[in-house]
This record gives C-alpha cells, sequence and structure tokens, in this order.
C-alpha cells in the first residue's frame, strides 16, 4: 500500500513538473532591454509654444532672461520656443502668416509695435488686449503707436532706437579722428580711414532689409523730424529735393562699406569692427546687446550725423492669436512681458530699453557692456524727437515695408537716385497715402 502511494506521489509530481516546463516554453522569452513607455504629453494648459526670430546673442538671451520669470511664476508650464532665423523676422513673418492662415496658431508670437500689426488682420486672427494696460507706466506715444482700429493688439516689452552710429573709439583715436556730426564731416572721416587701410562703414547686406535700415537714418538727417513723419502720411512728397539729397548721401556712403556686404549680415559684418577692422557701423540699438554676447564693451556710440535730436524708435511685442491652443498660459506670457520684472530682466541682455516707465535703472548694472549705453537711450527717449522706424513696422503698413525694402535693395546695386526715389513715390501712391 506504502509503495502505491509513493508511486501515485511520484507520478504526480513528474506530472507537475512536466506542466511547469511547458507554460515555461509557451511563455515568450523576455527581450534584453524593454521598450520605451510611450512619452505621456503635458495637458494642454501646462504648455506655452512663443513664436520669435529671436536665435541669437543678445536677443535670445533676453528672450531666455523673460522665460527664467515665467517659469519661476508657472513651473509646471513647458515653454516651447519656436524660433525661425533671419534678421528684423524676414523669414519668420511667412511662416506665421502660413500658420495663422492654416489654423494653427503658437500661443503667443513676436510682431513690431505699430502699424506692422495689420499683415495679421488683427480681427480675424487676433484678440484685443485693451484691459491688460496699465496708462500710468507706458508712454503715451507707445501708446498711440500700439492703437489700430480702436484696440490694442500686441504687449510691448521693449523700446529700441533704430539710428545708432556705432563706432570703434580705438581706431578713431589712433588715426587722430573724431566722431563726425554732419555728413560732410563723415565723409571726411570715412576718406582719411580708408586711406589708412581700414574699413570705414562696416555693413551687411545680405537678409535684405539691412540697406533700408541705414538708409532709413538718412531720411531723418536730410529732412528732419516733422518732414520725416510726413513721408509716412502725406505731408511730405517722396520727390522732395532733400529725399533726393538723403540717397545721394547714401550712396556715397556705399563708396566707403566693406566690399563683401552682399555675403555678410550686419552682425557678421559688425565683426570687422570687433576685429578693429573696421571704424563705423549704422545699425539699431540690439548690436549693443549683440557686442556684449561677444564680450566686446569697447564700442562707442553717437546718432548718425545730422539726426542728433532725433530717436527714431521701434518696439518689439508680442500678440494672442485667436484660438491659442493654450490661452491662458498665452495671457499669463503678456503679463509677463509687459510687467516691471519682466521687461528689467529682458532689456539689459537684449540691448534696449523698457516700455515701462518705471524700470529701475539699476537692473541695467548687470550686463557692464551696455549699461552705459543703455542710460544715454533711455536719456534721449526722454527729450529727443521721436519718429517711427518703417522698416520695422511703426511707420507704415508691412506690404510698404516690403516694398520700401526692395527698392533700396535695387538701388544698393543700381546707383541710380531717380529710379530709387520714383519707386519710393510711387509706393507712397500705391499705399493711398499721397496723389
Amino acid at each position: 500500500m506504502k509503495k502505491f502511494r509513493y508511486s501515485v506521489i511520484l507520478v504526480l509530481l513528474v506530472l507537475s513538473l512536466l506542466l511547469a516546463s511547458c507554460q515555461t516554453a509557451a511563455k515568450p522569452e523576455e527581450p534584453a532591454t524593454k521598450p520605451e513607455e510611450p512619452a505621456v504629453e503635458a495637458p494642454a494648459d501646462e504648455k506655452l509654444e512663443i513664436f520669435s526670430w529671436w536665435t541669437a546673442g543678445g536677443e535670445a538671451e533676453g528672450l531666455y532672461k523673460m522665460f527664467e520669470v515665467y517659469s519661476a511664476m508657472y513651473p509646471d508650464v513647458e515653454i516651447i520656443n519656436a524660433t525661425v532665423a533671419g534678421g528684423a523676422g524676414t523669414n519668420a513673418k511667412a511662416v506665421l502668416a502660413t500658420r495663422l492662415q492654416g489654423g494653427d496658431p503658437p500661443d503667443s508670437f513676436q510682431v513690431h509695435a505699430g502699424l506692422e500689426v495689420e499683415k495679421y488682420e488683427p480681427t480675424t486672427y487676433l484678440e484685443p488686449i485693451d484691459d491688460m494696460f496699465d496708462p500710468t507706466v507706458f508712454p503715451k506715444d507707445l501708446l498711440d503707436l500700439l492703437l489700430y482700429e480702436g484696440h490694442y493688439w500686441t504687449m510691448p516689452v521693449n523700446i529700441h532706437r533704430s539710428n545708432v552710429l556705432w563706432y570703434n573709439p580705438k581706431l578713431l583715436e589712433e588715426n587722430n579722428l573724431t566722431v563726425p556730426t554732419t555728413m560732410d564731416e563723415f565723409f571726411d572721416t570715412c576718406e582719411a580711414l580708408e586711406a589708412a587701410g581700414l574699413i570705414p562703414i562696416a555693413m551687411g547686406t545680405k537678409d535684405g532689409w539691412e540697406a533700408a535700415h541705414v538708409f532709413e537714418s538718412f531720411l531723418p538727417s536730410a529732412l528732419g523730424a516733422d518732414a520725416y513723419r510726413g513721408l509716412w502720411t502725406g505731408a511730405t512728397s517722396w520727390n522732395d529735393p532733400l529725399v533726393t539729397k538723403a540717397l545721394e548721401d547714401f550712396l556715397t556712403m556705399m563708396e566707403y562699406v566693406n566690399e563683401d556686404h552682399a555675403a555678410l549680415t550686419w552682425d557678421a559684418a559688425g565683426e570687422y569692427i570687433i576685429a578693429d577692422q573696421a571704424v563705423f557701423m549704422i545699425m539699431g540699438d540690439w548690436a549693443a546687446g549683440w557686442f556684449a554676447s561677444k564680450g566686446y564693451g569697447d564700442f562707442g556710440w553717437a546718432p548718425p550725423p545730422g539726426t542728433q535730436g532725433i530717436f527714431v524708435g521701434l518696439s518689439d511685442a508680442f500678440s494672442l492669436p485667436k484660438n491659442a491652443p493654450n490661452e491662458e498660459a498665452a495671457i499669463r506670457w503678456l503679463e509677463v512681458c509687459g510687467s516691471k520684472e519682466g521687461q528689467e530682466a529682458f532689456n539689459p541682455a537684449k540691448g534696449s530699453i523698457c516700455a515701462r516707465t518705471d524700470c529701475n535703472p539699476d537692473a541695467f548694472k548687470v550686463v557692464p557692456e551696455t549699461y552705459p549705453y543703455l542710460t544715454s537711450a533711455a536719456e534721449d527717449w526722454a527729450v529727443d524727437a521721436i519718429v517711427p522706424s518703417v522698416v520695422h513696422g511703426a511707420a507704415a503698413f508691412e506690404s510698404w515695408a516690403t516694398d520700401f525694402k526692395d527698392v533700396l535693395t535695387l538701388f544698393v546695386a543700381s546707383g541710380d537716385v531717380a529710379t530709387a526715389q520714383s519707386g519710393l513715390a510711387g509706393l507712397c501712391v500705391a499705399a493711398g497715402i499721397c496723389k
């Protein structure tokens, strides 16, 4: 009986081992490395896509400073930095227009304050942000510039000056020269610098807007502030002899620029100044932030000849698109853009001054290279005649500004003053401003 029980137990044990063996064989082999779990997307309200053309140098550093302010307030929001390279937004604007028309807006996008907003058909693609402004801290001139069809559509983060003559003090001193204040002095100084084997004026025209930007300083130099403003309202004729003088002076200046200007962007041309090979450069004051980002602090600045007391102004701003995927996060972003904290973080690195009037000047000491310039710019902003930039969206509609740049690009190639002036006059007629 015992032998029988042992036999049964033995048989059951064998059967259980066989069954376990079959189950093990049937189980698929574990992979050596487990596949990654699919990423879990953050909730929509925890993302924020910011679209701009700030990709390098001081402008990118300034943008990241403002991101830091936002992230400190809203740490759970993932910021998506959607940038498209190209100076003055040349490429970004085309990409953005396609996205808006295709129903794929970012949460907020960069736009120059002023009439440039017309390009984006605000009543169709943007939300007004009228209730976000504190009129006690934004200058009236700026608020007037921002107003379009009875509403505010963009939040300004800064004020830039378009007309700045940057220079290398070391090279001027070595050649016993001083900063020119008139066009005649300017060209005499350039002649002496060229004779000394230097590049008198650094310039890059590769992106197609730089020549028009530089010419923007020659117009008020020849016309003065009031007549310059009149170009955009029809009060001043584009056939005025003083416009002719501005074109002729610009053409003379082109005789003293680096020969490779067509192959260089403005900042690439600026390398000639840092390398002590060129002396002057006419560019907006974002150049101060760029110089600082390159570790170069030995630069000087002055108004371009003939523009003393005239501040050609522009402002960078951000908008709120209709149907923004993350509207609440976007509204918070605009609040940061307009805040004292946000602007004090952004502007020292960008090389611009605050759009607000209550920023602490000490905030700009964090970037020693730009602090002296920005202090002087703020002082000029308070007392100079303010006139709008056309190249950077303040003076005219985007279509007019684009055609303006094209006329100047052709002028650089042809040197034909009469054709350029006729073309500029035709643009004013086409815009419905001039007869």
